[in-house]
């Protein structure tokens, strides 16, 4: 099976994009893992903070490790949206295929100083052990949180420079860079989300020649097709997912309020979370819906 760099190349080469869709129950993953497996793509496998702290660190390699070599499936484990060396270093250290340091809210200089230490230690572990481990790092406030909102978050930054956007990629030596291309986390409950900017992705393709990964990707269908195009080769997923469970859970509930097997409506929350998964894969991948 390649790796995670072979399969983003080959995605960079072919002008499509791998998924990438975060879980934070076993669910979760294998709706995942069914969606991918039924198309026959690559597909990523993320958890944040938080969703690490539900799953639990090694039991998460465990898991995708399973998944991995007893459906010979190109699935990878991503430590999203960790905030610190120590919590990367972690990640690195159980055997996840990459990680992404996020301190896209410190100062420039800041930024860097982190990043630069996420990547040397990722390169030394490679070194050490063969494991190709992936670093991507963030460059422009996108917001937090994976959640339903009233509005976009407060300080997010519409747009990252190609010119700093060069020289902090040059300065910290990351494989990939998310940047702020004119979208946030999360999804809004009553409009629409803002367009993304694909121009300023082409120009910061054509500045850097590096992976681009697009974070907060839900609800913002209409622009996939324009963004793979112009160089995005990872497109993140997560409130939509969160959504399907959620409301699949709760319409579960109302119409058997006297059953209480988590297995039934976790099942019945799980095939709507594949349904998701789907749709965004084939989107990614040029598959007809």
């Amino acid at each position: 099976m390649n790796t995670l760099r072979e399969y983003i190349k080959e995605a960079q080469e072919k002008k499509v994009a791998i998924g990438h869709f975060n879980f934070s129950n076993i669910e979760g993953l294998y709706a995942i893992a069914r969606a991918a497996r039924t198309l026959g793509v690559p597909v990523i496998v993320g958890l944040s903070e938080g969703e690490e702290e539900a799953i639990g660190t090694h039991a998460a390699v465990a898991l995708v490790k399973t998944i991995r070599e007893t459906w010979n499936l190109p699935i990878f484990l991503n430590a999203d949206h960790h905030y610190s060396f120590a919590s990367v270093k972690a990640c690195i250290d159980a055997g996840f295929d990459a990680v992404i340091y996020d301190g896209a809210k410190l100062d420039f200089d800041e930024n860097v100083v982190v990043a630069k230490q996420c990547v040397e230690y990722a390169r030394k572990v490679s070194k050490e052990t063969g494991r190709d481990i992936l670093v991507e790092v963030e460059l422009g406030y996108i917001g937090e949180g994976s959640m339903m909102r009233d509005s976009a978050p407060e300080g997010v930054v519409n747009i990252t420079s190609p010119v700093d956007a060069k020289r902090f990629m040059e300065e910290t030596g990351a494989d990939m860079l998310a940047p702020a291309v004119g979208t946030f986390h999360g999804m809004l409950k009553t409009a629409a989300k803002p367009r993304l900017n694909i121009e300023s992705i082409q120009a910061l393709t054509d500045t850097l020649h590096l992976p681009m990964v697009l974070h907060g990707g839900s609800g913002n269908d209409a622009d996939f097709a324009l963004a793979i195009q112009a160089g995005i080769v990872i497109v993140h997923v997560n409130t939509e997912i969160r959504r399907a469970y959620t409301t699949s859970v709760r319409e579960w509930l109302a119409a058997h309020p006297d059953d209480i097997a988590p297995y039934k409506y976790g099942g019945f929350a799980s095939l709507a979370m594949e349904a998701v998964v789907t749709k965004n894969l084939k989107m990614f991948n040029n598959i007809p819906q």
